[in-house]
Formats: C-alpha cells, structure tokens, sequence
C-alpha cells in the first residue's frame, strides 16, 4: 500500500502554487494525495507568517491534525518554518521542519530524514541565484491556476519580515515558467495568475515582466492571464496596453497600506500618496472598468486619528473598488522604529470601518457593470448556482443545471446580490 500524504496551505497564492507543485511531486514518487479529512500517513503543513494570526493558525493546525489523525506524521514548511523553527519544534508529532529553500524539494527531505527521533530542522540560506520548478503546479482545487514567476524581496518595508522568510528578490528561469505554463494549459487551465512575492520585479537576463505576459499570449488555449498582488512603483504603464488588446486581465490589486505619507514613511514604503493616486488614476482612465483593489494596514505605531480619517476619506474618493484590512501585527524581524502598538479596541472598529466601507465600494462597482453582457469563467456549482468571474474580477452567479464547469461563457448581469452579480444567459 502507498504511502498517503496530505496537504494544508496557509497564506498567499505564491503558497497555493507551491502546494500543488508539491502535491504532484509526491504522487510521483508513488504517494497517495488525499483529503486531510481522510486516513493519511503524512500531513504536510504550508505555513504563512505574514501576521500574528497566521502564526497562530499553524499551531491550531497542528493540534487539530493530532486530533484527527493521532499517528500521522507532520511536516511544516514554509515561512513560518523558515523564521521560527524553534517555537515550531516543540509542537506535537512534528517530524519535519523544512524552510523555503529546500521546501519545493520537500520529498527528497523526507527520503533523507525518513523517520526522525526529533524534528529534523532544515532551514539553509536561501539562494539568490533564478531558480527553476521541475514539477508543474497542475492545481487539483481550483480552475484558475497560480504561476509562480518570482520570489523574495528587496524592499524591506518596516512592518514585514517577508525579505527573512522567503530571501531576497530572484526571478524564474524564463523558458521554465513557459514550460510549466504550457503544460497547465494543457491540463485545462485556461487562466493562470502570475505570482511571487515582488512579482514586478521579475528580471531574468533581459526579460522582464511584460515579457512574460507577452509570451503566454501566444499560448494556444490560454484565455487569461491575471496579475496577483503588485507593487504600485513596479507596474510599467505598458501594461495597460496588454489589458486593452490582449489576455491580460483588466485588474490590478496594489497595495496602499496607509492613506497618510506620515504613515507611508514610518513603513519605509517607496512612493507618496500621491504618487499611488496619480497610478491609480491613470489606470482607471486607461482601462474601462478596470476593478482595482488594495491592502490597508490598521493600527500600524503611531497612527492616530487624523491619520486614519485621511485613509477613510482617500479611500473614499480614490478609484479602488474592494480593500484587504489586516490589523497591524509585531513581526519580530521586522524594522519598525515604533514599538507602541494601538489598543486592540481601536484597531477592531477602525478596521470595521474599513471593511464596511470596502463593501459599499465593491457593490458599487458591480452595479455599475449591471446590464453588461461579459464573458464568466465557471469554477463552482453551489446551492444550485454556477459561480464565476468575469476578467475584472467581478464575481457572478447564475441559476443553471446545465454543467458549465470550466466553461467561459458570454453572461448579461442583472442585479448585485451581497458580494456578488446575478446573471443570465444570453
């Protein structure tokens, strides 16, 4: 009998990319990949350490996992593993701790270390040099796949200590994100999402993001290209181009994190607020019904009220059309000068505010897009509903017993629902 293995992924879509890498280089070496829910020998965790949360996430995790499979092995991976392998090694049933520069090799750690006494540790400097994949991220839960072009990051900004779990900025060998994006076509992705950490410094020999975006164009079968989360001093203008006559989805998701240049300062991050509108500006003006969306950081130190009535009111008027609140979180490798966090209370209702505020937005773009006919990529049947997204990331359901699953279909909105548009067919 195989050996099972099964997977749990915290955090961002560069980890949802490497998850199902790793899912197909086991069943490679003769695993089987089943549900966490099921029987399973070996639970590989892929942890996140963004925020305090995400830290606490893994324990629950793991405590949940020993509860559900009391036998099974673990193996933690990832950033959380790569900053804080101490904490994690005390963690029950935990058998491997592995950091980010041999997780993608994670099957091979456990051939080597098959069966530890203790935790083996194996969290090694992570190279800089550009990198390739050997196992395509063929993803087994969603239609739409992750593309990891790039990882690390150079910037620093001071609430972050993402530059210390993932390393510095490195970019995919070019001719192996080709190689990997035309085999994902090939098993039926017909939109991939370009991902890394600072995707917009992608930079191998000459090329660069936009070449990237140029050569997946030319993918037969390929419909869409999406860009995830994008620093906005990274975005060349010519990108508005690609979203105007080519795949290139009509959608970019920038982080803000402050709307107060004092803010913006303290967090050593690269641009004024009025260099991140004039950006945002331009691109609503160059791609019609473009959505855009954001990151907000509440309560990061030394945010007061003004401050944060100066993000409420920018975003208030400012062409962004949903937002991603995260309560300011210490992150012990980060650069902060500011020590002296916020009361938990006032971080609680300034990011309620925000939330409600990014909710009004959000269905305000989508009543915009009503009596539109635009083309949805099916993903999901749920309480017999056919749920999809149109390349502007509006999410769109659709009363149908017909099997759209995987299809791209032309759909006239009717009406906004909650969090999403209602269509029909036409």
């Amino acid at each position: 009998m195989n050996k099972r293995v099964s997977f749990y992924t915290f955090g961002c879509r560069l980890n949802q990319s490497e998850t199902a890498s790793l899912e197909n280089s086991f069943e490679k070496q003769g695993y089987d990949v089943v549900d966490i829910k099921k029987d399973t020998d070996i639970v590989v965790i892929n942890t996140c350490t963004v925020t305090h949360g995400g830290d606490a996430d893994t324990r629950r995790m793991v405590h949940r996992v020993n509860r559900l499979h009391p036998k099974a092995r673990i193996a933690l991976v990832g950033c959380q593993a790569q900053v804080q392998k101490e904490q994690l090694s005390h963690l029950p049933n935990v058998s491997w701790i592995v950091g980010n520069e041999r997780k993608m090799d994670l099957v091979n750690v456990l051939i080597e270390n098959p069966d530890p006494l203790f935790p083996a540790v194996i969290t090694p400097t992570i190279n800089r040099e550009p990198f390739v994949l050997p196992v395509p991220a063929i993803d087994r839960q969603h239609r739409r796949a992750n593309l990891k072009i790039q990882d690390g990051c150079d910037f620093f900004c001071s609430f972050c200590e993402i530059p210390y779990a993932r390393g510095r900025a490195r970019s995919r060998v070019f001719d192996d994100i080709l190689l990997e994006a035309n085999a994902l076509v090939e098993a039926g992705h017909q939109e991939l999402i370009l991902t890394g950490i600072n995707i917009g410094t992608y930079q191998h020999g000459t090329k660069t993001m936009l070449d990237v975006i140029q050569e997946l164009t030319g993918i037969k079968g390929l419909v869409r290209i999406r860009i995830s989360s994008i620093e906005p001093t990274t975005i060349p203008q010519a990108i508005f181009d690609h979203m105007k006559k080519g795949k290139l989805c009509r959608y970019l998701h920038v982080p803000l994190q402050a709307g107060h240049d004092d803010i913006l300062k303290e967090m050593a991050r690269k641009y004024t607020l009025e260099e991140f509108s004039e950006f945002i500006n331009l691109a609503q003006k160059s791609v019609n019904n473009i959505c855009i969306g954001t990151d907000v950081i509440v309560g990061f130190p030394g945010e007061t009220n003004a401050h944060f009535d100066h993000t409420v009111a920018f975003l208030t008027e400012a062409p962004v059309h949903y937002f991603h609140v995260f309560s300011y979180s210490p992150r012990q490798m980060a650069k902060s000068r500011l020590k002296e966090t916020l009361p938990a209370g006032i971080i609680t209702k300034r990011s309620q505010v925000l939330r409600e505020l990014s909710e009004r937005k959000r269905r305000v773009f989508y009543e915009s897009m009503s009596g539109q006919t635009i083309d949805v990529l099916f993903e999901e049947h749920v309480n017999g509903y056919w749920v999809g997204l149109t390349d502007n990331y509006v999410r769109v359901k659709l009363k149908a017993s017909a099997n759209y699953f995987n299809k791209i279909l032309p759909v006239r909105l009717t009406s906004c629902a909650g969090q999403s548009m209602i269509g029909e067919m036409v």
